[in-house]
């Protein structure tokens, strides 16, 4: 039993891929084949190879015997329409619809996805079909031909790989190359709409003719000099082609037609191919300068090695099967020579002698290493072995299936598997170096599709080994954003600096960003810098000053009460109510201390005490000061005759007096820290390059709550003194407490509004200031006259001087 596979492929080329329209006067006839694509060669070898491997296997498919058939579509449509009516009705005259022989069995078709979409009623006489290099659309599998079967990975899978590439080597200015078919449509549609999607531009569209018309030679040229005029733009450095091989054969004619001696600079471009297209030479250019396609890359399918292919290659030489028909045309092609039994011998050529070396033919025109489409070609073989084993084995009611080989195809899913992805080295003698420098894997996680090695790629020559660029216009620096320019495609825009208060640290941002609330943008506006954090602190001038401040007079006060205490039986302490001048002093002494918890680092005890604390102490100072004056006037009133003051003239009045003033402060003070408690807090937006950190408040109301309080006491201080000013007593205070009220009124009558209009380490400042200046106005208006007696005029401290001042 016989059983024929037919290989569909694109062989030869008449002289160069051509075509007339047809008119259908005559049969369509032969082309004269003078030039061939000598590297798909390895298509035909692989189908041999795989064919020889299950004929010499006893144990694959015994008592059948495979055969092949191939034949060339010569890139025609009409021929390859021709050759599938003879495979079908193979008698020796053409006969359409009428099968004359029977002997041989025509089992599957193994092609390029347009052959089999040409031939759709291959269907009808189910014959199954395989594409071994081309991708279908996602309608064809159920739609169109029922028994077809694809041997590539999944065309989506290449797509998203070259979107992952662009995106890793930073171009978004990307020429679109497509063959003008059904295919290249698609491949348009495809990617104009990832490219939407991805922040990348295609800026320029352009359809290749799959074939050349002479008789339209006009929009040849017309074609041909839109597709130059791309790629001699300077911005657009990355091209994507879709088509099939010899497509790039197009490419390089057009370069050739337009700049024959190479002199346009701007050609040098990375040219990305998909997997449907190969790097090869034609009977044609191959002797062209081919550097235009140094650092190609090329998408491909995976290919492992095939154990044997290679030792297999070496047999093939002349005589090789004489019914090989492609054989002659490589032989004499690949090694410019001509074998004397050919027809088609070339002119004024030497005869092969038949000693040539498959191994020394340039790796353009033919590969010893297996191809992904040649590696497709031998997998589709095994995969139809296996199906028809599997009937077989049914047939004959065997239980057991043969593994060898074929367990390799049995899971196999025409979606599944992905792309290699190789650079291409142009040498100047057109040899090249294909070399593997990443993959395309569908199946990995999110963001890993892409896998690649850019230290192993070879960019152009023009490039430098610089990665390339290829933008519409040069990114946006940072500390500059885009801007939208009109008209244009979004990949086309301008670049403004950043407004005031914003940075881009990035390359090419979209728009500048807010620094966090604890930075600023620096001059540049491309980086942040942290805020200084501002408070009144020890280490500097001011602080520190006001330090020193506060501890002089802290200090005189401890020596003035130090001197009360030395003098307290001299009759001037005496006059002066002892007690309660000590219990000023001391509350003199800790108002002078209360600044030391205004400065340094705010914390969240300090912040808590440091207000109530200066309400209490001044507060107990002044009714100390109020007491008294209180006790001077009712003093007086107690000497007249039949005055009932004099059961009110004692210690216990003026105990009375400090503990309730106090006490009524010291109840505002609760209620504050109960309800609404100060805290530290920071303050982010004083100034550009500031924090303030400061105490919070907590609540303003009871804040000026004290603040009023105090003042209502200072003030009715300041009216009882008044009143008692003119009293005759050569110790009495009245005059002095009223001008220590007036400079206490003055100083927190000014601290107010300047407290309200300051921030940070400044009103910090002034309060301090306020508490020193106004505290030293009590301790220097009241305290200070009677030390000067005590230290410095003691003879004034006596009985007689207080007599004779009174009489």
């Amino acid at each position: 039993v016989s059983l024929l596979l037919f290989l569909h492929s694109s062989f030869s080329c008449p002289s160069t891929v051509v075509s007339f329209h047809l008119k259908y006067l005559m049969r369509p006839i032969h082309y004269p084949v003078f030039s061939v694509l000598t590297k798909f060669y390895q298509h035909v070898l692989s189908l041999v190879f795989a064919v020889k491997e299950i004929n010499e296997n006893p144990k694959i498919l015994p008592n059948i015997t495979l055969g092949f058939h191939i034949h060339d579509s010569y890139y025609n449509a009409v021929m390859t329409y021709r050759t599938t009516l003879e495979l079908l009705f193979r008698s020796r005259k053409f006969v359409p619809n009428y099968k004359c022989d029977t002997r041989k069995k025509l089992f599957s078709v193994i092609g390029g996805l347009n052959y089999i979409l040409n031939n759709a009623h291959l269907a009808h006489n189910v014959i199954i079909c395989l594409t071994y290099g081309s991708f279908a659309p996602k309608d064809i599998h159920s739609a169109e031909i029922p028994t077809y079967y694809s041997m590539v990975p999944n065309e989506s899978s290449q797509y998203i790989g070259m979107i992952r590439l662009l995106q890793h080597f930073g171009w978004r200015w990307v020429g679109l190359f497509a063959i003008d078919n059904r295919h290249g449509e698609y491949f348009l549609q495809t990617m104009e709409s990832l490219f939407s999607q991805h922040g990348i531009c295609s800026a320029c569209t352009q359809r290749i003719p799959y074939l050349t018309h002479w008789d339209n030679l006009s929009e040849m040229f017309h074609i041909g000099s839109n597709i130059y005029k791309h790629i001699a733009d300077e911005k657009i450095n990355t091209f994507i082609i879709c088509g099939e091989t010899l497509t790039i054969a197009w490419i390089i004619n057009t370069i050739f037609m337009f700049d024959p001696r190479h002199e346009h600079s701007s050609l040098g471009k990375v040219w990305i191919m998909t997997a449907q297209m190969d790097y090869l030479l034609t009977g044609m250019n191959k002797k062209w300068d081919r550097q235009g396609l140094d650092g190609a890359i090329f998408f491909t399918i995976h290919s492992k090695y095939i154990p044997g292919f290679k030792e297999f290659l070496n047999f093939i030489k002349p005589p090789w099967i004489q019914e090989d028909g492609f054989f002659p045309l490589f032989w004499e092609q690949v090694f410019d020579c001509s074998l004397p039994a050919h027809t088609l011998t070339l002119p004024d050529s030497e005869t092969c002698t038949g000693n040539e070396r498959m191994k020394d033919i340039p790796g353009a025109l033919f590969e010893l290493e297996l191809s992904g489409h040649s590696y497709s070609i031998y997998n589709a073989v095994y995969v139809l072995i296996e199906a028809l084993h599997a009937v077989s084995l049914l047939r004959s009611n065997h239980k057991h299936f043969l593994r060898h080989k074929l367990s390799e195809y049995e899971d196999l899913q025409p979606w599944q598997g992905g792309f290699d992805i190789t650079n291409i080295a142009v040498f100047p003698n057109s040899t090249y170096q294909r070399v593997k420098v990443g993959t395309v894997n569908p199946d990995a996680l999110k963001g890993k599709v892409l896998n690649i090695n850019e230290d192993m790629i070879v960019w152009h020559r023009s490039f430098n080994q610089v990665i390339p660029v290829s933008l519409c216009n040069d990114y946006c620096h940072p500390g500059y954003q885009k801007r939208k320019n009109e008209g244009k495609k979004f990949c086309c825009y301008d670049c403004v600096p950043c407004p005031k208060g914003k940075i881009s640290k990035e390359m090419d941002m979209v728009a500048c960003v807010q620094c966090p609330e604890d930075q600023y943008p620096n001059q540049e506006k491309n980086g942040c810098l942290l805020k200084r954090i501002n408070f009144l602190s020890y280490e500097e001038p001011l602080g520190y000053s006001l330090a020193c401040l506060a501890a002089f007079f802290s200090l005189i006060t401890i020596w003035m009460l130090g001197t009360f205490i030395k003098h307290k039986d001299s009759l001037i302490v005496k006059a002066n109510n002892r007690d309660l001048t000590y219990i000023l002093l001391i509350s003199l002494l800790f108002c002078f201390l209360c600044p030391l918890l205004f400065i340094g680092k705010p914390g969240r005890v300090t912040c808590l005490f440091r207000q109530p604390a200066f309400g209490l102490t001044f507060s107990l100072s002044i009714s100390c000061v109020l007491a008294k004056t209180i006790l001077v006037s009712l003093a007086f009133k107690a000497t007249k005759p039949g005055s009932r003051m004099r059961a009110w003239v004692g210690k216990r009045l003026a105990v009375s007096i400090v503990i309730l003033c106090s006490l009524l402060q010291a109840n505002i003070c609760i209620v504050w820290l109960s309800t609404s408690p100060p805290f530290p807090e920071l303050d982010m937006h004083p100034t550009t390059e500031e924090i303030i950190l400061q105490c919070n408040e907590g609540s303003v109301v009871m804040f000026y709550c004290v603040l009023s309080y105090m003042a209502l006491l200072s003030f009715g201080s300041f009216i009882v003194a008044f009143q008692a000013r003119k009293l005759p007593d050569t110790f009495n205070e009245a005059k002095f407490i009223t001008f220590s009220m007036l400079a206490f009124c003055s100083v927190w009558v000014s601290f107010v509004p300047t407290y309200l209009s300051t921030r940070g380490k400044a009103m910090v400042a002034v309060e301090i200031f306020s508490i020193l200046c106004s505290s030293s106005a009590l301790l220097g208006c009241i305290i200070f006259p009677k030390c000067y007696i005590m230290v410095l005029r003691p003879e004034l401290n006596n009985r007689e001087q207080l007599i004779r001042r009174f009489v």
